[in-house]
């Protein structure tokens, strides 16, 4: 029984991330409560982000966060401007403790629960804003510097100035967080990217994948593309564009699917005939469906409503799911990604080159997708055991 609670409370406690419409027809991220009021000091960070050029996705994520952690906060009696650090290490806790919802498709599922990986980044998220509104004056000084804790390198990062006397080497680290392993990344050979790619019956999809496994462009590049950004012409000099040979421009913007290109800096990635080919057999495959005439963006929807509208990342993400399950092996976007730029350093492709096509701004951001086969640390052992025969012989 409520008793005497104010209703008036309860409809305040939760806080959710909405996406906003401008009258200039741009999008934004807020954070409301259930009475749709803005959260102005969450409000006003979200806006900072913009100002600063984050990209828009990080934006929409650092919201959700952000609501998580007041809600967190107003469900359990703590003031957000104000928490211990006994609170957040609860609040740690919790996320990974916590149910996560149902997504509400067919049969009751196994729970799902968060990771300690995710609960460090919003913990992160949490840190970084709580530490924004202390410069704003909202939150105390001694809230953030309970935060962070003194750590002395005794192993130096690639690249890392430990000064002259090494008056660098102790830095500040995150007090609240779980010790994780680096799970490295995931990636697929070429044998099971043939295999995914049979695995499909469709034109669109077809050339989905293999755009992906050549390109190496992220899904939300992919998604976000237009039919502008598409020369297959050997000679693109009637399109305004003086690039040699069948290409693919890559433009950060904002789209209806919410798709958004990670990289500020717009690119071109060269493509092959093949891929040119697969295009052609998409383009009739969707001139079939009338719904998708008038869209201009290069992925719609063609099996199933809404007709025409440009794909979203829950109906590719479902796609990948059903392929993955015929595979009979995980296969996602972002492993495709991962075997492009492995596959362009295996060849010998010079590294600026990948950076470039990667959409990297720093060269250090490539070397977690590079990787050693099965087959290289095979023939590793073999040229050692090679060399110890020769060498009795």
């Amino acid at each position: 029984m409520l008793g005497t609670l104010d209703i008036s409370a309860v409809l305040h406690r939760r806080f959710r991330a909405e996406r906003a419409v401008s009258a200039d027809g741009s999008t934004y991220w807020v954070v409301v409560n259930e009475s749709f009021e803005l959260h102005i000091e969450a409000c006003a960070y979200l806006a900072g982000l913009r100002r600063a050029d984050r990209a828009y996705n990080t934006e929409r994520t650092y919201a959700g966060r952000i609501a998580l952690y007041l809600s967190y906060c107003a469900e359990n009696g703590v003031d957000w401007t104000h928490p211990g650090l006994a609170q957040l290490m609860a609040m740690m806790r919790w996320l990974i403790d916590e149910p996560l919802p149902s997504r509400g498709r067919g049969p009751v599922a196994e729970p799902r629960f968060r990771s300690k990986g995710t609960a460090n980044a919003v913990m992160g998220t949490v840190g970084e804003f709580l530490s924004w509104c202390a410069l704003q004056g909202w939150v105390p000084a001694s809230v953030v510097s309970q935060l962070v804790q003194p750590k002395f390198l005794h192993y130096l990062p690639p690249g890392f100035d430990p000064g002259e006397d090494g008056q660098y080497r102790t830095v500040r680290e995150r007090r609240i967080k779980y010790r994780v392993s680096v799970p490295g990344y995931e990636w697929l050979s070429d044998e099971q990217i043939t295999k995914v790619i049979e695995c499909t019956t469709r034109a669109r999809d077809l050339f989905l994948l293999s755009l992906l496994a050549v390109t190496g462009m992220r899904i939300g590049e992919a998604l976000g593309l237009r039919r502008e950004d598409m020369h297959f012409l050997p000679d693109s000099t009637a399109l305004g564009c003086r690039i040699e040979g069948p290409h693919v421009h890559v433009r950060r913007r904002l789209n209806s699917n919410g798709a958004y290109a990670k990289s500020r800096q717009s690119r071109w990635i060269p493509v092959e005939a093949d891929t040119v080919a697969l295009y052609a057999d998409y383009r009739y495959e969707r001139e079939a469906v009338s719904e998708a005439v008038g869209c201009d963006m290069v992925f719609v929807n063609l099996f199933r409503g809404p007709l025409g509208e440009p794909m979203k990342y829950p109906s590719t993400y479902e796609l990948f799911q059903r392929l993955a399950k015929r595979a009979g092996f995980a296969a996602r976007p972002h492993m495709l990604r991962h075997s492009a730029i492995t596959r362009w350093v295996r060849c010998g492709v010079p590294r600026d080159v990948c950076q470039n096509m990667a959409g990297h701004v720093s060269p250090q951001s490539m070397d977690p997708y590079t990787h050693a086969t099965d087959q290289d640390k095979r023939s590793a052992v073999e040229l050692v055991a090679a060399k110890r025969k020769a060498a009795r012989a």
